[in-house]
């Protein structure tokens, strides 16, 4: 399970848009995936060195995205997000993408939510919100 503050993934989300408005458009993770005619607002969420989320918004040249790391996989936080990751994510390297449009219909239907809860298992990826 990894958990990420709803303020954080608003303002991810934001910088994305305004991201995509500045550089046109939005990225995809691979190339020949899909077209970009197909690319759209979103969020990357991103096994590597922890597990965090980025918008998908195209960048300036040598403009850095802003990355928010899950509260249990932020290597800055937790020494065993290594392993946290390995057992949660997998042990590669990998990004899997969350439509911005659907998120926030989700959003909006739970306004009292406060944190966003991704889980993953072998063949699944479900979100969900809560309120702590």
């Amino acid at each position: 399970m990894f958990t990420f503050s709803l303020t954080d993934i608003c303002a991810v989300l934001a910088r994305g848009r305004a991201d995509a408005t500045a550089n046109g458009g939005f990225r995809i993770p691979y190339q020949g995936i899909s077209p970009e005619a197909e690319a759209r607002a979103g969020l990357w969420l991103v096994g590597d060195e922890g597990v965090y989320v980025l918008s998908n918004g195209k960048l300036a040249e040598g403009q850095r995205p802003l990355v928010i790391y899950a509260e249990e996989c932020d290597p800055k936080t937790n020494p065993d997000y290594w392993h946290y990751k390995r057992r949660y994510f997998g042990g590669d390297d990998g990004v899997e993408f969350i439509d911005a449009v659907e998120l926030e219909m989700l959003v909006a239907a739970q306004p009292d939510a406060t944190h966003l809860r991704i889980v993953m298992d072998d063949t699944s990826l479900s979100i969900g919100l809560v309120r702590r």
